[in-house]
């Protein structure tokens, strides 16, 4: 909104100052401090609305270390951290760009299955509540999972449709001459073709549009999804949309569930998901910056830089939050911004095409989802072989077994940022690595 003004303003009357808003450089710092600005000084109103509301946390006896303390921190505390992302963005980005369009798409259509889900939990609570019954978890179950599931696929096939079959959504590269020939006809036939200068020389560039991500580690590192289904036959990658789909479907579902069973400590998930969201949004500067891309050899996105907006606003809400959910937790974000958070990153990345970085990136959010598959898994096989299940962890997810091993939960959160941090950097210094 403010970008559209001040283009306006500088255009019609050319007013000193309005063409600030066209740097996406200074429109991203103040999308980080807007979004900060909102986190903390909104950020303590809506913690006041939401202990008036008594909308707290239950906990349940688990032996964990001061979880006795915790009983009655507000919850829902997502809102902050959506609304943070989301004014800044409206108000500061360019909203014809169709990336951040998905993007504030994922992040209302997350948020409002997290929104949802905890207040069901709530009020099911406040029925078991008034009845006089003991807290059970059944009580707190929320929205069904299989709920959750679709309302995750959903936003996967919408986002990964757009990416496949919009017009606006391409990358270009570089016309190399033809066998045979040593130049590059340099005239401009068509309306996807660009010359652009690069070091002074003329070179003729192609915008194309195709399901292709970057393979980290490999020299030649790009790869297109109808590579999976080519080898059925001739003809078989005009169904490359098919797998395309269903792999940014399973993707957001699985970076989303994996961020919302990390958020179990104060600080954890979103100290963890400000540093991968600083991460990529260094990948989508140099992404979406034509010179910066040449230099590194990767793709050129055209029009991504303007996700760097959306970025700033995110890591901002993420770190402002963290003003109160730092231990001692003043407000938990529930899954209004878990399950957000997750969806995003793992948005981000796809839109960015670098979706095979995740388990990198999100090294923390694939450990704590893997320790509850394995435990899970182990205690089922061990219980239909032994009669007796067992275990491998003495709690899941992951931080829960620290937390039992006699860790204070505030060490536990802060190495897990450390980690978070390195891996991060591992995964820039992949653009380089081949």
């Amino acid at each position: 909104m403010l970008y559209s003004l001040f283009t306006w303003l500088k255009q019609e009357f050319n007013i000193a100052g309005a063409g600030l808003f066209q740097y996406i450089t200074f429109r991203a710092a103040m999308a980080i401090l807007l979004s900060l600005f909102i986190a903390t000084v909104y950020g303590k109103r809506i913690i006041n609305l939401l202990s008036r509301k008594q909308i707290g946390e239950t906990v349940r006896d688990l032996g964990l270390a001061g979880e006795a303390q915790k009983k009655g921190t507000p919850t829902m505390g997502g809102v902050i951290i959506l609304l943070a992302i989301i004014i800044p963005t409206l108000l500061l980005a360019d909203l014809d760009k169709v990336y951040v369009r998905l993007m504030l798409l994922c992040t209302v259509w997350l948020g409002a299955i997290g929104f949802l889900d905890d207040y069901l939990k709530i009020k099911s609570r406040k029925k078991a509540q008034q009845k006089g019954e003991q807290y059970k978890k059944k009580d707190s179950d929320g929205l069904a999972g299989t709920a959750k599931i679709i309302g995750q696929v959903g936003l996967g096939i919408i986002i990964g449709a757009t990416l496949y079959f919009n017009h606006n959504v391409s990358m270009e590269r570089e016309v190399i001459p033809a066998a045979g020939a040593t130049t590059v006809d340099m005239t401009v036939s068509a309306p996807n073709e660009t010359i652009r200068k690069v070091d002074g020389v003329e070179r003729k560039y192609v915008k194309v549009n195709a399901p292709i991500t970057t393979i980290p580690f490999v020299k030649n590192h790009e790869f297109n999804y109808s590579r999976l289904i080519s080898w059925i036959g001739p003809g078989a990658e005009k169904y490359t949309w098919i797998v395309y789909i269903l792999a940014v479907t399973f993707i957001i579902t699985a970076v989303s569930n994996g961020s919302n069973m990390t958020d179990g400590l104060d600080g954890l998930a979103a100290g963890v998901s400000a540093f991968i969201g600083v991460g990529l949004g260094i990948l989508v500067y140099v992404s979406g910056n034509f010179q910066m891309a040449g230099y590194l050899n990767i793709m050129y996105i055209p029009n991504l830089g303007e996700l760097t907006i959306f970025i700033s606003a995110f890591v901002g809400a993420c770190i402002g939050f963290l003003w109160y959910n730092a231990y001692p937790a003043q407000v938990f974000m529930g899954d209004t911004g878990s399950l957000a958070l997750g969806g995003i990153i793992a948005s981000l990345a796809i839109i960015v095409r670098k979706e095979l970085l995740l388990p990198i990136f999100c090294g923390i959010f694939f450990v704590e989802t893997l320790s509850v598959i394995i435990q899970v898994s182990y205690f089922k096989y061990t219980k239909k072989k032994y009669g007796e299940g067992r275990r491998i962890f003495l709690m899941s997810p992951l931080h829960h077994h620290y937390q039992k091993k006699g860790f204070h939960e505030s060490k536990i959160a802060i190495r897990f940022w450390i980690i978070t941090v390195l891996l991060v950097v591992f995964s820039i210094a992949t653009l380089k690595i081949r």
